[in-house]
């Protein structure tokens, strides 16, 4: 059987996509196939993969793609993680679902080491809420 194929669309997917991919995959990766993408991508934040392998998840091979890469992949559900991608996309052609929940972008926290709170933050709020966001929508268990 097929796995359901999730897309965790932000605005660069830099961060909230990034940590949104790098959850989804981490807890419910045996059930499901997860990319992330951006309306305008640019790199992976280095803070967003120092705090996610706090968390034992590694990012470092991630790359930042746009989603324009991705628009050929039929989507079992997209979830956006930014007002902002959710403006440019407000459909996603191949998508069966399509939902949205906004988290603060923890790279408008500062530089360094003083944004690590924000990210520590954010991170979290992104595995308590998109990954029982995600199984739920999906209707499996593990979220």
């Amino acid at each position: 059987m097929e796995k359901p194929r999730i897309l965790v669309l932000c605005t660069g997917n830099s961060c909230r996509s990034q940590i949104g991919e790098g959850w989804v995959r981490h807890l419910l990766g045996d059930r499901v196939e997860v990319h992330s993408a951006g309306t305008r991508p640019s790199f992976v934040h280095p803070r967003a993969i120092q705090v996610m392998a706090e968390a034992g998840i590694d990012l470092s091979s991630h790359t930042s793609k746009s989603v324009e890469s991705l628009r050929a992949l039929p989507f079992a559900l997209v979830v956006t993680v930014c007002d902002s991608a959710r403006e440019a996309c407000p459909v996603f052609p191949g998508a069966r679902k399509t939902v949205h929940h906004a988290f603060e972008d923890p790279a408008h926290a500062g530089e360094g080491d003083d944004a690590l709170p924000a990210f520590r933050r954010v991170r979290d709020e992104i595995r308590d809420v998109l990954v029982p966001l995600v199984a739920r929508e999906l209707g499996i268990a593990g979220g």
